[in-house]
């Protein structure tokens, strides 16, 4: 399973999001633009000492990662749209697509996906932090499939 930011806006999620793919040996791609450089000290700060463990990859742009990808479902996450979670039926060679956090993926984006995916909120909360709906939804997943 891949874990994908497409445009992300802020170190330390990003660093909490490869913190997790360190934890749990799973990719994380960086789609372009980031928020930030690669070297930037709160993305390090944020991912502490695991950096050696974390298979990250940055990406110049969508195309260019998705003609590269391979096989795999590419499953859309969206803080309003789609079907709810607990409908989500994971494979291992997903790639589970989370947004920038300032805006989420666009509804034209979602539509170029396999699936899209959300987490039932109340209508007064916006959205989870990024890093957080990652481990949300990897823990779904390891519930459903076990270790990947």
């Amino acid at each position: 399973m891949d874990i994908i930011l497409y445009h992300p806006e802020i170190p330390p999620n990003a660093g909490n999001v490869a913190r997790l793919c360190a934890g749990f040996s799973l990719p994380l791609h960086l789609i372009s633009p980031l928020g930030f450089s690669l070297s930037d000290r709160y993305l390090k700060r944020a991912g502490l000492d695991y950096w050696p463990y974390v298979n990250v990859r940055a990406w110049p742009d969508w195309e260019t990662f998705r003609e590269s990808r391979g096989v795999g479902r590419l499953i859309g996450t969206s803080a309003r749209s789609g079907a709810s979670f607990a409908e989500y039926e994971p494979r291992a060679n997903d790639g589970l697509v989370f947004g920038p956090e300032s805006t989420g993926l666009s509804p034209e984006f979602l539509a170029t996906l396999s699936e899209t995916y959300s987490v039932p909120l109340r209508a007064e909360v916006r959205s989870l932090n990024l890093a957080t709906t990652v481990g949300f939804f990897l823990g779904y997943v390891f519930s459903r499939l076990g270790p990947l």
